[in-house]
Order: C-alpha cells, then structure tokens, then sequence
C-alpha cells in the first residue's frame, strides 16, 4: 500500500494568508468583513493575518479606499518559505515520532497539541513526508510507566507556585499508604518514570516520591520560600539512577568481550572511565552515592560482569546470586 500524501505542518493562521494571497493575485480586491465571514473568524483576526503577511514577509499589500479592498501594490508570485536544514527536519520527524509512544495514555492529547502549537509557529509551510517517516523512525520503551495526567498537573502547580502539599504515598517496604505533608521543590524523570523531589515536612528531611505511588493530593493555601542552594543535578550526581544516597563508593566492573560492546554504545554516568583490555573486555569505573540501584543493573548483566570493587556491592551481588540459584534450583 503506497503511503499518504505528505502531511503539511502549518499553522491555521497560514491557510487563512494562503487564502488571503490567492485573492490578492486575482485582484479579488479582498476586505476584513468579506474575510472573516469566509473563514468563520473575527475582522481583528484577518487584519492581523494581514498585518503579518505586510510587515514579517514585506509583501507589497495595499488598501484601495474607494474600492474597499485590499490589493497588491507589486506582482507576487509564491508566499515566503521556510527553510531547513536536513538535521531540523529530522529533529522535527523524531519529535513527532516521540510523541507516539504516548498514545493511549492521559499525556498523548497535550502532547499532541502541545506539538502543534510549537510546529504552527512557523512562519511558512513545511511539507514532510511523515507518512513516509512511520517507518523510518520508531520508539519502543520496556515497561512504560503508568502516567496520570491530572496528578501531574496537581504537582506541577505546587512546585510552579510553591505550596505546601499532603498526599498519601506507599513506600515499596509499605503494607499500606502513609499521609506525607511536603515542600514540592522539583519534578525530574528518570528513566521514562517521574518523581517529585521535596522537604518532607514530617520527617523534616529531603525526599524522593514515585508518582504512581502518589494519591489522594491536597494543595494547600501556605507557600514556602525555594530552597536557593537546591540544584537537581548537584542532588542526582552521585546516583546511578534516582537514589541520590550520602555514601561514597568507587564502583569498578569487569566485563566480558560480549558485554564490552554494548557497555560501550552507551553513556551511563558523569563520572564513568572506561578502561580496555586486550582480550576484549573491558572495566567500567564509577564514582557513586548509593550502591542500590547500580547493584540490580549489575545483576541483569548476570555472569558477563563482575563486580572487582568495593567488597560490600561484591557481597551483596553474591548473596543475591544465592537467593536466585536457591530460589531455582530447590
């Protein structure tokens, strides 16, 4: 099956001025009254377009007064274009591509639209084949987190606003949810999960909560001054994932030939040195905070990697291991 005709990204107000010049061009002498009842708008909104297309493209547009119309002082044959270069056009493809794995999730509408309110500010078409693109670039994620779009709004007003919030919250070590009074500082994702960064009020401690585990949100009138000091990327430096943790680790990894190249073709942390060795394999080095996380990361790898240091995340991998074989093999 042959794909779509190119999908034309515009901006409404465009197909209102591809209008508006095609009149023009015939010397159909249009006017703000006969234009706004054609597309159903207001005369200030034509007379916008029109101001638009005069002062931002410089195109020779006059108004005749005895005939009550507009003209064009000087021939004109095409309206102003934009212009890409290869990469934008493939940033924009990838962008509108990205949206996709949203679809069927609370984000996917304001996503959408979000995507087109940035695309309509262009100042002229741009006609992609993004038919053509659905097979060209896709996005898969493993386990995508669940997302609800009004809790997200909840949580962004606090933080935007800075008010106090109380929610209830259920830790993984939990049986059941705990009421948590907060100071929302800040929103990050992480892994395609979001989490809300904060003071918790009752433990008078920073803390980091998982939105799906998030419920039952009260934004309160009381606001609190932003912590000036606070930088997300001074309090995620020394986490491997979201933990930011307190301790100082010097993490060290060894693996096989058959890892090595997969740990090469990607980033996985500011402080990561990699050190080759001739068999092939190769030695990951990472200054961390906390050994959780790089602990179960560790343990997908299963026995392509080995943990050379410190002593505590060997032990820990080692009694892990023994739970699985246990847990396997009776």
């Amino acid at each position: 099956m042959p794909d779509p005709a190119p999908t034309r990204l515009t901006r409404p107000p465009y197909e209102r001025m591809t209008y508006i010049h095609e009149q023009l061009q015939l010397d159909k002498l249009p006017n703000c009254s006969t234009l706004a009842t054609h597309f159903e708008v207001s005369a200030k909104t034509i007379q916008r377009d029109i101001e638009f297309m005069r002062d931002r493209w410089a195109l020779p547009i006059e108004y005749d007064e005895p005939r009550h119309g507009y003209y064009y002082a000087q021939p004109v044959e095409n309206l102003p274009l934009v212009t890409m270069t290869e990469g934008e056009l493939v940033a924009l493809l990838v962008a509108q591509k990205a949206i996709e794995q949203y679809t069927g999730t609370p984000f996917e509408a304001p996503l959408t639209n979000a995507f087109a309110k940035l695309t309509s500010q262009l100042d002229g078409p741009v006609s992609v084949a993004l038919g053509a693109a659905r097979h060209v670039f896709s996005f898969k994620a493993a386990g995508p987190a669940r997302a609800d779009l009004e809790l997200f709004r909840q949580l962004s007003q606090a933080v935007l606003e800075t008010r106090e919030i109380a929610f209830d919250y259920r830790g993984l070590a939990d049986a059941k949810p705990a009421r948590r009074r907060v100071q929302p500082w800040h929103l990050c994702c992480v892994d395609g999960q979001w989490y809300l960064i904060g003071h918790d009020l009752d433990r008078a401690a920073k803390r980091t909560f998982a939105l799906p585990r998030i419920g039952a949100v009260e934004i309160a009138r009381r606001t609190f001054p932003r912590p000036a000091g606070f930088s997300i990327r001074e309090h995620l430096g020394g986490s491997f994932g979201i933990v930011a943790g307190t301790g100082d680790y010097r993490v060290r990894l060894r693996f096989d030939s058959w890892a090595a190249q997969l740990v090469r073709e990607r980033f996985w942390h500011d402080t990561q040195e990699i050190t080759e060795r001739r068999d092939g394999s190769l030695e990951l080095s990472l200054h961390l905070a906390d050994l959780a996380e790089v602990e179960r990361w560790a343990l997908s790898w299963g026995q392509h990697v080995e943990v050379l240091a410190p002593k505590e995340l060997r032990q820990r991998l080692a009694t892990a291991a023994r739970a699985v074989a246990e847990q396997y093999l009776g």
